[in-house]
């Protein structure tokens, strides 16, 4: 005898409470096998949510580990260090990476960049000692500077 559907939804959704992994796996296995009257839509719907709002947390997280480096190196330019440099690479790096794989980013990159600032020049005071409010407000930087500014050490920084 057929299950019907309100149970079918009610497992699933038992299962995506208590073993996001094994629904997640049933999800595929059903979609793999076209047996769409049996998906749980409600939290499918969530879960794709979610991957898109992880990939701007992603964009997010890099800006601040960026801004909070430049910020140090800046305001701290006798602790300049290679670390520092290899740091502003990366995080470039993953910027990026970010933007060339999710170009619809770029439609929230400013509101982004505001927020990774912010956090970014917390992160700053908290790394320096340096009080937040000797942090400009506002981010100085540029997209340019964000992405192509040059951050070396030359011989006659330590």
């Amino acid at each position: 005898m057929p299950t019907s559907p309100s149970v079918v939804a009610q497992d699933q959704s038992s299962l995506y409470e208590d073993d996001l992994y094994a629904w997640a796996n049933r999800q595929a296995e059903l979609l793999r096998a076209r047996k769409l009257d049996e998906l749980d839509l409600d939290h499918i719907a969530e879960e794709i949510d979610d991957v898109g709002n992880e990939i701007y947390e992603r964009l997010e997280s890099a800006l601040t580990i960026l801004f909070m480096h430049m910020l140090k190196w800046d305001y701290q330019p006798e602790r300049r260090s290679r670390s520092w440099e290899a740091t502003i690479r990366e995080q470039r790096k993953r910027i990026a990476t970010l933007m060339r794989k999710n170009p619809s980013l770029k439609a929230r990159l400013a509101a982004a960049q505001q927020s990774g600032y912010d956090y970014g020049r917390d992160k700053a005071s908290g790394e320096t000692d340096i009080p937040v409010e000797n942090f400009p407000d506002v981010s100085p930087y540029s997209w340019l500077d964000v992405t192509e500014r040059e951050f070396r050490l030359d011989s006659s920084d330590k």
